[in-house]
């Protein structure tokens, strides 16, 4: 099935932006409310937070988000304030007076949105109540025993509450944009139409609830969408209730909106309503003084990742670490969905490529997922704490020597080398050497974890034979528990982690937009990422060759899991064959796309599906004419002309070679500029002049 594609957009510098007529927010307000304002569960978190700074910037104080009230986040997060407006006071005052709790606020984050947060658990006594009026408004009804459904409803209830309030003080000036996020919050929407609040609703979607169960348990799900019986799918992993409530919001709503491409496929099927508007999520970049400081930052925290490995590995230390590169995969710990299970097929076949080839690179690779466990690895913290010994010990021995020998120097004498340490020297230097013996393999993961027999990742590590032995030229790290800058085994947060990395690998076989490789993307780090993703499906339609800018993209959609297992083999394996110079290159132009996934940019959607959910639900004072363009014109990054990045497409024919014979030209500035040249205007909001031709840098939607 051939996606549609969205609008296209273009982040170079000097081209036109999209422009659109703005909006009077001064006679409006905008709420958005999602179940993870200042309550971090998942990926909705970051689109809200790393949004909130160019909605504000468009909305000022008149932009206000709602979600549940959590006392410790509150207490960190939020700076509690008066509201800027009499009648959302008034508001707020009136659901206080009838029992329950809502507490106003900053965010504090960049920005520093308005927050309106709803204590859930103070208004529990009205559930039984509330239950009532949703079946009598929508016919749907919760079981008791599923307290996240029963959690959504009071949060619903206390937002439709609060909008009616609001209302009845505005008499329609201002009006009202309400936007809601995910299932939980599409209560609150449902019940708000259900009692006729004068409203203009947005709903989105970031990832379809059955569709989430139905890839986590192994279903063959894109090639049986049409085939599927939605209802008793739902019924059979309990979710009915859950998946009634999405639907019915998803109906409600004017404007209903996905978060790519492959969602919007998947929500049409799931849900049978196709969305009006498609809003890529992006990141807030940052973009750096110094043209190449990002690459300083990547050598930095290369150097922190090489110091955790010198002590994992003490003992099995064989490897050049100059020639070692590290590769990552990251998030939640859905084994299948993020693509877990084709990541260790692929590197069990990438080892043997290596070996055969006899390939001088070590590949060390960290999976970053949170799984339970019950503390670190003995081992592992024994070799980080070998590792600060043997520092010690050279270190002190260093001193020594260098004051020997500055002595010496003085004296006007070269000293000899053989008696400038004495005995004690040596016996120092080869206790610790003695020290670091090691008789068994290093630890494959750096927890306990406590279901070590049947956890997915160590029982593929035992069926693939990737124990870290001598022989093998890739090594696993697993790391069960999200990073620190204080953990005592790799002290890094999570950003200085992926800087220190060069290849971050994805391979999700369901992932509705996928914010880890974006990241990736923007610190100029290649990564890997596939046609099932919201970001692989974006990132394919806006680049003509989308790994020369460092973008791998498998596909999981229209070949075999061998096939695609093969695939990634041969990325990873075309990776480890460049040269270092190689790599920088391509990392500077993986940063040059940073821009495209800024929210400066993709904000814009946003704005549209505003424009739309206003047209619609107040017709009479917003016109939506000059918004009913036609299809546009898209465009594409074209490939850059100078230097491959990849040996495959080189004259090399050694599986490896030194940066010596990288003598073609290479300049970074007169590429930006070229690639500057090539694109043409990245939007036409008229249809195209009769017999002009499609540029071929250029495609339609």
């Amino acid at each position: 099935m051939r996606l549609s594609r969205s609008l296209s957009i273009t982040s170079l510098t000097g081209l036109p932006l999209w422009e659109e007529d703005s909006l009077p927010v001064e006679d409006l307000l905008l709420f958005e409310i999602a179940w993870e304002v200042t309550n971090k569960v998942g990926g909705i978190y970051t689109v809200i937070q790393t949004k909130a700074k160019i909605t504000v910037d468009e909305w000022g104080e008149n932009y206000f988000m709602m979600g549940p009230y959590y006392e410790h986040n509150f207490k960190t997060q939020v700076e509690p304030c008066e509201p800027p407006t009499q009648a959302i006071k008034v508001a707020m005052d009136s659901l206080i007076n009838n029992g329950c709790q809502v507490h106003f606020g900053r965010w504090l984050i960049e920005g520093s949105p308005y927050v309106i947060l709803f204590d859930i658990g103070a208004a529990a006594w009205n559930l039984d109540r509330w239950k009532g009026d949703l079946w009598n408004a929508s016919s749907i009804g919760l079981p008791y025993h599923d307290r996240e459904a029963n959690d959504s409803l009071i949060f619903g209830s206390l937002v439709a509450w609060f909008f009616k309030e609001l209302t009845d003080q505005l008499q329609d000036k201002p009006n009202v944009v309400a936007h809601f996020h995910e299932w939980q919050a599409g209560t609150g929407l449902v019940l708000s139409r259900s009692r006729k609040i004068p409203l203009a609703t947005i709903f989105t979607t970031h990832a379809t609830l059955l569709g989430r169960y139905l890839c986590a348990g192994n279903a063959d799900f894109y090639n049986n969408l049409e085939k599927f019986n939605i209802d008793q799918e739902a019924g059979e992993r309990q979710i009915y209730h859950r998946y009634c409530l999405e639907r019915a919001a998803v109906h409600c709503a004017h404007v209903f909106t996905t978060v790519s491409q492959i969602t919007a496929v998947e929500a049409n099927h799931m849900l049978h309503r196709q969305p009006d508007v498609v809003t890529p999520n992006g990141l807030n970049v940052r973009k750096f003084s110094a043209m190449h400081e990002f690459q300083n930052l990547h050598s930095t925290n290369k150097a922190k990742i090489q110091e955790f490995v010198r002590g994992h590995f003490y003992g099995h230390l064989d490897f050049n670490l100059d020639k070692t590169l590290f590769f990552f995969i990251a998030g939640r710990y859905e084994f299948s969905n993020k693509g877990a299970d084709l990541f260790l097929e692929s590197l069990s076949r990438l080892n043997y490529l290596l070996r055969v080839h006899k390939n001088d690179v070590t590949v060390v690779v960290f999976f970053i997922m949170p799984a339970k466990t019950n503390n670190f690895n003995v081992e592992s913290l024994k070799g980080q704490a070998i590792r600060k010994q043997l520092w010690d010990t050279a270190q002190s021995v260093k001193e020594k020597f260098g004051k020997r020998l500055y002595e010496g120097l003085l004296r006007g004498e070269i000293p000899d080398m053989s008696k400038i340490l004495d005995r004690d020297d040596f016996t120092i230097m080869k206790r610790a050497i003695y020290a670091t013996q090691r008789h068994s393999f290093p630890p494959v993961t750096t927890h306990n974890m406590l279901d070590d027999s049947t956890d997915p990742i160590l029982s593929n590590i035992r069926r693939i034979g990737l124990f870290n032995g001598r022989n093998d030229r890739v090594k696993i790290v697993f790391h069960p528990e999200f990073l620190s800058s204080t953990s005592p085994l790799l002290p890094m947060d999570y950003e200085e982690f992926v800087r220190g990395c060069h290849l971050g690998v994805f391979p999700s076989y369901y992932e509705p937009w996928g914010y880890t490789p974006g990241e990736c993307t923007v610190m100029g780090i290649p990564s890997v990422t596939t046609n099932l993703s919201g970001f692989g499906c974006f990132m394919e339609e806006h680049i003509s060759d989308p790994s020369a800018y460092g973008i791998y993209i498998v596909d999981r959609r229209f070949r075999s899991a061998d096939e695609s297992c093969n695939q990634l083999t041969q990325f990873m394996f075309s990776f480890c064959q460049q040269s270092r110079r190689q790599r920088i290159i391509q990392r500077n132009r993986t940063e040059r796309l940073s821009d495209l996934l800024d929210w400066r940019y993709l904000g814009r959607f946003y704005m549209h599906a505003r424009h739309l959910a206003l047209s619609r639900s107040f017709p009479a004072k917003f016109k939506m004419d000059h918004l009913n363009f036609p299809l546009t014109q898209g465009f594409r990054y074209p490939p850059p002309s100078s230097v491959p990045p990849s040996p495959s497409a080189s004259l090399h024919s050694t599986p490896h070679h030194s940066d010596e014979e990288d003598d073609e030209p290479y300049d970074e500035d007169e590429e930006v500029e070229r690639d500057r040249q090539n694109i043409k205007a990245p939007f036409t909001l008229g249809a195209a002049p009769e017999g002009k031709k499609t540029q071929p840098g250029q495609n339609g939607n």
